[in-house]
């Protein structure tokens, strides 16, 4: 561990709905990182043993009572942080496809002081991702628009696997969106004039179950997520309390 992480408070967020099959190995992992990480898991309305799972591995655990889906779930996990003191962040998704062996090299730029939130793209370099052909053009046309939105390029615009320092964290308390919060957040994130950057990291496929995401599904995703984009486009810039 680097001198300047342990000297910094730090915390992983981890969102999960019905993961009590993939939760525990995630933990572990996270443990076997960072032994002083704290980690605070977001039961996002789960009806299985999510929450208890995560309880019993020594986490912090908020217990949403009905499902508020992947943004409000996050939020929530921001705000936690904000409000807990903590100044370094890093977000998991707990189906235990963002491994925690590739964290050194999502944190280094945050730690390096070169950026304000980092990025795990999976399409950076070698290109190893696997999903459905109508899924991987769907990323990659969110990422071009993305792109042009913001004037950077963007590689992997629905990528919940982050690190954040505490400028960062702090826009992300007061308001993240709820619907698609990679897409929106990086519009967010350049509107802001935070530094973004995205580094290659390698996936995992999940382990248990399945996800929620069909074809049809993706493309009325990505129907949603463009108008969304375009809606935001016109939001009022929100001003965190130290600069008010």
């Amino acid at each position: 561990m680097s001198a300047e992480r342990g000297a910094q408070r730090r915390i992983a967020i981890v969102p999960a709905y019905n993961e009590e099959a993939n939760i525990g190995r995630l933990l572990d992992e996270l443990r076997a990182f960072d032994a002083e990480l704290e980690v605070v898991v977001i039961s996002d309305g789960s009806v299985d043993r999510t929450a208890d799972v995560a309880a019993e591995r020594g986490a912090h655990v908020v217990r949403l009572p009905f499902n508020l889906g992947i943004g409000g779930a996050v939020q929530t996990g921001f705000r936690f942080a904000w409000e807990n003191g903590y100044e370094l962040v890093v977000r998991l998704d707990g189906d235990g496809q963002h491994d925690p062996s590739e964290l050194p090299k999502v944190l280094a730029p945050v730690l390096a002081g070169d950026a304000d939130i980092v990025v795990g793209s999976r399409f950076i370099g070698e290109d190893s991702y696997r999903s459905t052909a109508s899924r991987r053009i769907g990323i990659r046309l969110l990422a071009a628009i993305v792109s042009i939105i913001a004037r950077q390029r963007v590689t992997d615009a629905t990528s919940g696997f982050q690190a954040l320092n505490r400028k960062a964290l702090e826009l992300f308390a007061a308001d993240y969106p709820h619907d698609y919060p990679e897409v929106e957040g990086m519009v967010m994130t350049i509107k802001h004039r935070l530094r973004l950057c995205e580094v290659p990291v390698t996936m995992r496929e999940r382990e248990h179950g399945r996800s929620s995401i069909t074809t049809l599904r993706s493309i009325y995703y990505m129907a949603k997520v463009l108008v969304a984009l375009f809606v935001g486009l016109f939001r009022r810039r929100v001003v965190p309390a130290e600069e008010a």
